[in-house]
């Protein structure tokens, strides 16, 4: 039953349908995977395999019975550690919360639950979700399966190491920086980060809250593009007070060819530099649009300046981050304020600029940030999507050298700065635009390059749609090698 645990959650969810496996036949068997293989990776990191043995039976006995179970029909599936399940500790890696037992379900977690998921586990994070590589002192280092040596991606590293390794038969990450297309870049899977608050983040928390952090979200790693879909349309939607009268109805995808599509190009900035491991493949990718019969235009942009757009990301970044932090963080911030010079936008810098901002300071920047949003939606009446890097690099070597703001990487042979590389998620994220990270190959070493394909406010399917015809073309989800 290996190739069984390489198939998308769709496959999946379809053999379970057609009684071609039980529901805790499969869950059973991605059990006996997690235990043979997680000890060298350490990705799935918070195990309740009893619960989800009950879970699972208790919907084998209602299909025998011929009751609706949902449309999962009992899938086996992990989620981000972030991600409140009753019973379960929700840490986010800090050890000052090591023993934070939830007492609900997510929104998210419930939605999935209804639909006939069988959560058997969480997966690992760094330390406040705030690293492109997955360690805390809680639960430890997770590790990239294509090299041990490397960065699964973060913040939802365990998620999308897990999905890659056959671990898991979906994931439920979240992103503010690139947590999910990261990850998914870095483990060779799939992604999607959805236009903002469409999918609720209530329970995605340490503390209750049911205001959702700016332009953070939660959405699907997978194995297969039809999974970023299909979740979605489990978990978007309303919650709370908007469910009595909103409704979401997201565009339906007309287009059914490559040719169809007008895409721009934007394949490296002197903000964010790319290796030429990754310009190589998403110069192919170009290519071989271009051959299939698609308008493709490399030289356009928004008319935006990169690094003023850098700047107001990681303005409205930290001052989500520091809402996270204890008062005393804050009062520390305020004694550094008056030493930072205007040209430091070091991460350290923007942290204490983040926890210092006033409430019309907060204001100005989100009136510049909408302002932003318009000339992206001008920019989308030209051209149907945009494609991009995810990060400059591949997974790079773990570096947990503190802080963040000393450590560098090396691209096309030079230092450059690690933090820097935000720059492709904000871009986008910031302005709440949807995207998925797609999976278009590897380097030379071996390792798997992402593709971030952007689409317009709302048009999450587009980018889907896109992922679809762009596998079909070129290829999709390759395993690791050595998780048989």
């Amino acid at each position: 039953m290996t190739d069984i645990a390489f198939k998308t959650a769709t496959e999946l969810a379809a053999d379970l349908a057609d009684k071609q496996v039980g529901a805790l036949e499969l869950l059973d068997h991605f059990i006996a995977r997690v235990e043979k293989h997680d000890g060298a990776l350490n990705a799935v990191v918070v195990r309740d395999f009893e619960r989800a043995r009950d879970a699972a039976r208790t919907i084998d006995a209602a299909r025998t019975r011929g009751e609706d179970v949902g449309p999962l029909q009992g899938l086996p599936m992990t989620m981000k550690e972030s991600h409140n399940i009753a019973g379960l500790k929700t840490t986010w890696g800090s050890p000052d919360f090591a023993d934070n037992v939830a007492g609900e379900d997510s929104v998210v977690v419930q939605r999935l639950k209804r639909a006939g998921a069988v959560v058997f586990g969480k997966t690992n994070i760094p330390l406040m979700l705030a690293d492109w590589q997955s360690y805390n002192e809680v639960y430890g280092q997770t590790n990239n399966p294509h090299d041990l040596g490397r960065s699964p991606g973060g913040s939802s590293g365990g998620c999308a190491a897990a999905v890659a390794a056959g671990l898991s038969g979906l994931e439920i990450g979240s992103d503010i920086g690139g947590s999910i297309r990261n990850p998914a870049a870095f483990c060779g899977v799939y992604g999607l980060k959805p236009t903002w608050d469409i999918v609720p983040l209530v329970g995605h928390a340490l503390f209750p809250i049911v205001t959702t952090p700016d332009i953070s979200v939660t959405g699907p790693i997978a194995r297969g593009v039809d999974d970023l879909e299909m979740t979605l349309d489990l978990i978007a939607g309303p919650t709370g007070v908007n469910a009595h009268g909103w409704q979401l109805d997201l565009p339906k995808e007309p287009r059914t060819s490559l040719a169809d599509f007008r895409i721009a190009v934007w394949n490296d900035c002197d903000v964010a530099p790319v290796d030429a491991a990754v310009g190589e493949k998403l110069q192919a990718v170009t290519e071989i649009l271009t051959k299939a019969g698609a308008t493709v235009d490399t030289g356009a942009r928004p008319d935006i300046d990169p690094q003023d757009a850098y700047r107001l990301y990681l303005g409205l970044l930290f001052a989500v981050i520091a809402s996270r932090q204890p008062p005393e963080a804050i009062e520390e911030a305020k004694t550094a304020l008056p030493d930072l010079t205007d040209d430091d936008i070091s991460a350290s810098a923007m942290f204490v600029r983040g926890a210092t901002y006033g409430h019309g300071d907060w204001l100005a920047m989100n009136e510049r940030r909408n302002q932003m949003r318009l000339t992206w939606d001008r920019f989308f009446r030209d051209y149907d999507l945009l494609l991009c890097p995810v990060h400059g690099t591949p997974a790079f070597p773990h570096d947990h050298l503190e802080p963040q703001d000393d450590r560098r990487l090396t691209i096309n042979g030079n230092p450059e700065s690690y933090f820097q590389q935000i720059f492709w998620a904000g871009l986008t994220g910031m302005v709440h635009l949807p995207a998925v990270s797609a999976p278009i190959g590897r380097s030379p070493d071996g390792l798997p390059i992402g593709l971030q394909i952007v689409a317009p406010h709302l048009h999450d399917r587009r980018a889907i749609a896109f992922a679809r015809l762009l596998a079909g073309e070129i290829g999709g989800y390759e395993p690791p090698s050595g998780y048989a």
